[in-house]
């Protein structure tokens, strides 16, 4: 009995090591003001633009995506796919795909601390509803 609550330990001190080193990506929706609310939309429909699409549209909101250093951009474009169709869009348009400084780390003693910076990549895109 004993060494079945030892394996069990084991492995959910496994588990939980290994749930914490997968990647994520931390993700933000803004819905514009005087935008009306659609409904959901599929998120395999969503296009991913790089650049304003030729056809008449709307801007709807703003997705900020801010993934792990590790983080596959499948995920990254699987999660900004999910938080456009929550608003209803059609599509999401990348403005800015960049390292930003998000603060700073410090560490050592008191009398002889290092500041480093902490910088992180963060995506924002808009997400659009085609008018026609």
């Amino acid at each position: 009995m004993k060494k079945q609550w030892i394996a069990l330990a084991i492995a959910v001190s496994f588990i939980v090591l290994c749930a914490g080193c997968a990647p994520s990506v931390s993700v933000q929706t803004k819905q514009y003001l005087g935008v009306p609310p659609y409904p959901p939309t599929d998120p395999v429909s969503v296009a991913i633009l790089r650049e304003p699409p030729a056809r008449p549209h709307e801007r709807i909101g703003e997705v900020t995506l801010e993934p792990d250093d590790n983080a596959p951009v499948s995920m990254i474009e699987q999660k900004l796919q999910q938080a456009a169709a929550q608003m209803g869009a059609d599509a999401a348009v990348i403005v800015a795909d960049r390292t930003m400084r998000m603060g700073a780390i410090i560490s050592g003693p008191w009398y002889g601390r290092e500041i480093s910076p902490n910088l992180q990549r963060v995506v924002i895109a808009v997400a659009i509803k085609y008018t026609q």
